[in-house]
């Protein structure tokens, strides 16, 4: 399986419960939607927390500011991904969900990237 991991900070002018609520019950209907079409397996949305602890731990290493959340999608292998995303569904999903994530997304402030898991426990 390869993962698209997509680090997300959200508009400026969006409230982080704009963003979240945006994110989850308008972009998400959307992926699943397209989701046949990407032959996409797996779609996963991580919501950072507002929480102190958060801050503390960011504290504790010396990091930067976070990000606001996480997309996760997964596919069988990179061939498969590449090929759905070539394909009619996969160039017409594609633009239509940049179409989206420019509504919410500071696109510039995020970033995305391809992975491959190796579970440790």
């Amino acid at each position: 399986m390869v993962k698209l991991v997509f680090c997300i900070r959200r508009r400026p002018e969006m409230s982080p419960d704009e963003f979240r609520k945006y994110w989850r019950e308008t972009h998400a209907p959307k992926v699943a939607g397209f989701a046949e079409g990407l032959r996409a397996r797996r779609y996963v949305q991580s919501h950072t927390l507002d929480s102190v602890l958060n801050e503390a731990l960011r504290g504790s290493r010396g990091a930067g500011p976070p990000y606001d959340g996480v997309t996760e999608v997964w596919w069988d292998s990179e061939a498969a991904m590449t090929e759905a995303m070539r394909g009619e569904g996969g160039v017409a999903a594609g633009r239509a969900l940049l179409e989206d994530e420019r509504r919410f997304i500071d696109l510039e402030a995020s970033t995305l990237f391809l992975t491959e898991e190796h579970e440790i426990f």
